[in-house]
């Protein structure tokens, strides 16, 4: 039996996949048809929520991920899975209902079914969280855990991948940590099914990976500017030869009208929708010291220029000016909340409005990081290249305590990559921090460094 589930491992976890969104279409279709039998019948009106349905289910499972069975977490991917669903949901709800707006049915338009869309919820996201479970319980019943060989620089960057590896259990074993200048390393590698290599120099690391492709192993390497440069560029031939070319590149002058409109208009509906929780926020702080609501802070944006941001203020008032910390007496107990769920960042809206500010764009820096980090990795500069985000790689992946060097890394992934695109697909992301909000605000243990998290505020 294991050996024939190994066999077709793929094409049984896509029956999975395929039966789960099935059955998460059939619990929209069967209780809504409840109140609105002509969704099940051959009429317009199935055919176009049919439609709606499937569609947004396909963009939103590209976005977030979908089904991503042994690359993720069970917790990311059915918290994925049930935010496509109840976004799916709700378009195909609002869209059933303009249909119903008319003579034979409604008059005008009219919010109803509520219950229904509630039922329709919550039954998907116990299906999703059921198949998850199923698939993941498949998977790593197939396969096992890798045995994994850690090659670094160092005790810290060994400890900083171990940590990160160790979130995923079932899918990589450490069997062994090793420096590139090891005398035996070669022997080590031999005895690992995977690979992994962080912070180790281009030469050795070439080395390294000629050795693992010699010997059919699984490689994971972190990367430097030169492979995200690789990575973003393109195959092309002269006459007979073989190039990888990539071409310096800024933003357009459309893509730039086109990304200051997208920011421009989100910025203002998302102000609108999110002025209650200003409000109560606003309130919150006040009461709890009577201090002021806002923090302002000089941080530094697209070729250098300074901008002050917006933040709520989180700390205390008139305390040290420097990074937070594991136990940090400086924050707030509201203030605390506020980071978690990333409420502190929302008046950067009104510097996305005025033009200091993106939605989308590399972390906006302090200006004592930014100098600071440019004396330690002089590539740090590159990252002002485009105008600083509320949202972006850095931010969504990245923690507050994401190494200097992982952050620019992320940065340079999305300027290389940008696309209008691409944007709205992390502002479809961002929606995820809400639920890691445990990793993404973890500060820096027992340190009082100023290593680049969110300052006093």
């Amino acid at each position: 039996m294991k050996e024939f589930s190994t066999k077709f491992q793929k094409s049984i976890l896509f029956f999975i996949k395929m039966l789960m969104y099935a059955l998460s279409l059939g619990t929209f279709f069967v209780l809504f048809s409840i109140d609105n039998p002509e969704i099940i019948d051959l009429s317009r009106t199935a055919a176009v929520t049919l439609s709606t349905f499937v569609i947004t289910l396909v963009l939103l499972s590209n976005i977030y991920g979908g089904y991503e069975i042994g690359s993720k977490r069970k917790r990311e991917i059915y918290i994925s899975l049930i935010l496509t669903g109840v976004i799916t949901d709700l378009i195909t709800y609002f869209e059933l209902t303009i249909m119903k707006t008319n003579e034979a049915n409604n008059a005008t338009f009219t919010i109803e079914n509520v219950g229904i869309l509630f039922l329709v919820i919550i039954i998907q996201s116990i299906l999703f969280i059921i198949f998850t479970i199923i698939g993941d319980n498949f998977y790593f019943w197939i396969n096992e855990a890798e045995k994994c060989l850690i090659i670094t620089d160092g005790d810290e960057g060994a400890k900083r991948v171990a940590v990160a590896m160790s979130l995923f259990k079932s899918k990589y074993k450490i069997n062994e940590i090793a420096g590139y200048l090891d005398e035996d390393l070669e022997d080590k590698m031999l005895l690992a099914d995977t690979i992994v290599m962080y912070e180790i120099p281009i030469e050795e690391r070439t080395a390294i990976i000629d050795f693992c492709y010699r010997n059919l192993k699984n490689i994971y390497f972190n990367p430097k500017i030169s492979d995200i440069i690789e990575q973003a560029g393109k195959t092309a031939i002269i006459d007979d030869i073989p190039f990888f070319s990539w071409q310096f590149h800024v933003l357009t002058f459309e893509q730039r009208i086109a990304k200051r409109i997208m920011d421009i208009i989100i910025s203002l509906i998302v102000l609108i929708i999110t002025s209650p929780v200003f409000l109560v926020s606003a309130v919150l702080i006040k009461k709890y010291d009577g201090g002021k609501v806002f923090f302002k802070q000089k941080r530094a944006t697209v070729n250098g220029k300074v901008f002050e941001i917006y933040k709520f203020r989180t700390m205390k008032e008139n305390v040290e000016n420097k990074s937070t910390f594991v136990g940090d007496d400086r924050i707030t107990p509201i203030g605390k909340k506020l980071r978690k769920y990333r409420i502190d960042e929302l008046p950067q809206l009104v510097n996305i409005i005025k033009g200091d500010m993106s939605l989308v764009g590399p972390r906006p820096e302090m200006l004592e990081n930014v100098d600071e980090y440019t004396k330690n990795l002089p590539e740090f500069v590159y990252r002002l290249r485009m105008k600083a985000g509320l949202t972006g790689y850095a931010q969504i992946i990245g923690k507050y305590n994401t190494s200097s060097r992982d952050k620019l890394m992320l940065d340079l992934l999305y300027i290389e990559n940008y696309s209008l695109l691409k944007d709205i697909q992390l502002l479809f992301r961002t929606v995820l921090v809400i639920f890691k909000a445990e990793d993404s605000t973890q500060a820096f243990a027992g340190s009082t460094k100023n290593n680049g998290t969110e300052n006093n505020g």
